[in-house]
């Protein structure tokens, strides 16, 4: 199992590349479970499910298809992305187990800095009650999850706000729910480095995909 932190920001078809390489090689045996920890430029990405009318002003950046689930989203710097290569075949093959244990392991990396993020039925993602943060009758979506697997070899991940511009999720309807708005971890008042979420991301990932966790291997690529 490695992971891997790229610094700076990684353009999406270069991302998209490097996944599909790690994606054959984990298949073949020649390459590790990875989880890639990485900022992306201002963009929009569309899901398998996105609704053309979801895209509000679609000249405002460049907009990629994914190939995973879900439906219209925005990466951008300020917000950490992980892509998530994992083998089902040797761990678990069950898919909706695999999105459980992503929405259990963004809980928890939030629990570590006093937020509560919460599923909903029905919603994608982790989502914020607005009534803690005094805005009773909201609830804010804090993280987004889109996947695709390959052969029970998973791809994409999740993406967190930790400080992103949240003026640019208004290009798009996120994930295709309109009536909810978008939150982060600075606009809920915690200021933290991107490093600190890395590390809480680290720490609480074996609790949820390791029975017993162990040192696991990180290495930092320039980017």
């Amino acid at each position: 199992m490695a992971w891997r932190i790229t610094d700076g920001t990684v353009p999406y078809p270069e991302a998209l590349a490097e996944m599909d390489a790690l994606v054959a090689g984990i298949r073949a045996g020649t390459a590790p479970e990875t989880v890639w920890l990485l900022e992306h430029p201002p963009l929009y990405t569309a899901g398998t499910s996105a609704r053309p009318g979801d895209l509000l002003t679609p000249d405002r950046f460049p907009v990629y298809d994914a190939g995973r689930g879900g439906q219209y989203t925005y990466h951008g710097p300020g917000q950490r992305v992980a892509y998530v290569m994992l083998d089902l075949k040797r761990r678990q093959p069950d898919i909706r187990a695999f999105v459980r244990g992503l929405e259990e392991w963004l809980i928890r990396t939030l629990a570590r800095f006093n937020v509560r993020g919460e599923r909903r039925e029905g919603r994608v993602g982790i989502w914020v009650d607005g009534a803690a943060y005094g805005r009773p009758g909201c609830e804010d979506k804090i993280a987004a999850i889109g996947v695709r697997v390959r052969h029970w070899v998973t791809f994409h991940g999740v993406s967190l706000n930790v400080d992103p511009d949240l003026s640019h999720f208004a290009g798009i309807v996120p994930c295709g729910i309109s009536e909810h708005g978008v939150t982060s971890l600075h606009a809920l008042g915690q200021h933290v480095a991107m490093h600190e979420v890395d590390m809480a991301l680290r720490a609480a990932w074996g609790d949820v995909f390791e029975a017993a966790a162990q040192p696991l291997a990180l290495a930092r690529a320039a980017g």
